[in-house]
């Protein structure tokens, strides 16, 4: 058993890694030595991440790969594409994601639904099925699952985003007892309010007044606050934590207002 703090050498695939807390994984990853596949489903977005990290030290440890995860038929060629590129996956980070506030009557509920599931959960569990041969080769394979704190409570207008974020909670925990005994570890990441492009269009003023109120830390999270969070379930170190759902949301959870 190792029980190293190292992932250099390690291949990790990192979705949603065009920008927010996926791209802070992505180059965090790359600096600690591991090769980097950039999944995202705007080209742009994962061209400019790749020559990033290139540009920091990174070159010859990442590759970028455009796809739309909420078509899950494309996933079993995505994770081809990355064994060829780079070997065996020994890490899965399944940040992909996507908001579309709706109420329940809305006209735009049906396909906020549909997509919200395709792309927040559906995709998780068929990425995880196709890596699974890799992860468990040596019993040391690494699966994080980012939900969101809207996995761990509710607010209103946001069911399908809700809804599919409790399922990505109840995915994890599933599989952590499913594969515990092939030695690969599933947890999740709930984040609070963070400094993303899915926050990016609440106002600087409203961001202030909302975590002065309910975030005991008073501020938003920055992106690369969970990627460091993400990095420590990965280790080899990590070996004895399994299922574990941890919110990283600077305490809002924990206060009872």
């Amino acid at each position: 058993m190792s029980l190293s703090r190292s992932i250099e050498g390690r291949v990790a695939i990192v979705t949603g890694a065009g920008s927010g807390m996926g791209r802070a994984t992505a180059r965090l990853f790359a600096e600690e030595g591991a090769s980097v596949a950039v999944v995202d489903l705007v080209g742009e977005r994962v061209l400019e991440v790749v020559d990033e990290i290139k540009q920091a030290g990174g070159a010859g440890r990442v590759e970028g790969f455009t796809a739309d995860l909420g078509d899950r038929g494309v996933i079993p060629g995505l994770v081809d594409s990355v064994v060829e590129t780079f070997g065996p996956v020994d890490i899965l980070i399944n940040n992909a994601g996507m908001s579309f506030p709706s109420p329940i009557d809305g006209p735009a509920f049906e396909e906020a639904w549909d997509r919200s599931f395709a792309v927040n959960l559906t995709a998780q569990a068929f990425l995880i099925r196709a890596c699974l041969p890799h992860l468990r080769r040596n019993g040391e394979g690494r699966i994080v699952n980012i939900a969101s704190t809207e996995g761990l409570g509710a607010s209103a207008m946001m069911a399908p985003y809700t809804a599919s974020k409790h399922g990505v909670v109840g995915l994890t925990r599933s599989l952590a007892v499913e594969l515990g005994a092939s030695g690969v570890t599933v947890n999740c990441i709930c984040p609070g309010p963070i400094r993303t492009g899915m926050t990016a269009p609440i106002p600087d003023d409203a961001k202030t007044k909302f975590a002065r109120r309910r975030v005991p830390l008073r501020r938003y999270g920055e992106p690369e606050e969970v990627a460091n969070i993400t990095l420590s379930l990965v280790l080899p170190a990590a070996s004895y934590l399994n299922g574990a759902v941890i919110p990283v949301d600077g305490g809002m959870l924990a206060q009872n207002t």
